[in-house]
């Protein structure tokens, strides 16, 4: 009997093993040390810059070497007038440039957007001036700047001009000249982001609109555009940002010149530093120039609605 009890007992429910938080955190292990390189990479050399503006630091004069404080900040703001012009014209090339870039991008996307023979070459001509580096297109308008072999020859041949002028060396010309290269690498930026959220407008809102008698400007302004708004807020910001910082191209075409006409913030950073040694007071122009950049994006972010409903 006792055997037969034995063998009759239901077994015991198994017992219900504690939730592992192995999964869970597994994904942010795998990314952990990508994301430890990235911090790495990146407040490393922020907090450098922050140290630095605090110091004098000149290596080819380390008996000048030491803690500053605010000498630095005070210099700038009150014993440099460089520094408001090299500001000012950096705000005006900011303005100008992304202006056009956005007026000129938002136009060819509007084109490439319609259907037509031969769109998809029209759409990689287009964009093609994006994928060539900044180096290679600074290289490209100098060639095509040169007095002995570029536009301007071709000008004088045809008696528009006369020989050996070159816009890049004349205060006159120079903004314009610069201008123009810039457009030619930035308005595909603004033309593919403002494309792709083009494609993503229900076609039913503009035969409805037809439908109802809307003229081709009331369409645009009225569905295009709202839709648009958070494409144009964040290009024109990212863009912005680039363009403020833009070193490469105005240093390869004028080098800042001709009589600092064409001399931004960043390449007056790049200036003092590199050429004068004198990483201290560079660093406080860029930590001022890093603020400068916050506070603007911040208020432009807050002003434009970013990420909010359009009316």
């Amino acid at each position: 009997m006792a055997q037969a009890a034995a063998v009759a007992k239901p077994p015991a429910p198994p017992r219900r093993r504690r939730a592992s938080a192995t999964p869970r955190r597994l994904p942010y292990l795998l990314i952990a040390p990508a994301a430890l390189l990235m911090l790495g990479f990146i407040a490393y050399p922020v907090l450098s810059v922050f140290y630095y503006s605090l110091r004098n630091y000149n290596p080819t004069k380390p008996w000048r070497n030491g803690f500053a404080g605010l000498d630095n900040f005070t210099q700038i703001f009150s014993h440099d007038p460089q520094f408001w012009d090299t500001l000012t014209f950096s705000a005006k090339w900011v303005v100008v440039e992304v202006g056009l870039q956005l007026l000129f991008g938002l136009a060819l996307a509007l084109i490439v957007n319609q259907t037509f023979v031969g769109r998809a070459l029209g759409r990689a001509l287009v964009f093609s001036p994006w994928a060539v580096s900044g180096v290679l297109t600074s290289a490209i308008w100098v060639l095509l700047y040169n007095s002995q072999t570029g536009i301007t020859r071709y000008l004088a041949d045809m008696g528009m001009g006369s020989y050996g002028t070159s816009w890049l060396s004349d205060t006159s010309t120079v903004f314009p000249a610069a201008v123009v290269a810039d457009l030619w690498r930035g308005v595909p930026f603004f033309a593919i982001l403002i494309l792709a959220d083009l494609q993503s407008v229900s076609k039913d809102l503009y035969e409805a609109a037809e439908v109802d008698g809307a003229s081709r400007l009331k369409q645009f302004r009225h569905i295009t555009l709202p839709h648009l708004k958070d494409a144009i807020v964040l290009s024109t910001l990212l863009r912005a940002v680039w363009e403020f910082n833009n070193v490469d191209l105005l240093y390869t075409l004028t080098g800042g010149g001709p009589a600092g006409e064409t001399t931004t913030l960043p390449l007056y950073i790049a200036n003092t530093s590199v050429d004068a040694h004198n990483f201290g007071y560079a660093s406080a122009l860029t930590t001022v120039a890093f603020v400068i950049l916050l506070f603007c994006s911040i208020v432009y972010l807050r002003l434009s609605k970013f990420g909010g409903e359009s009316k």
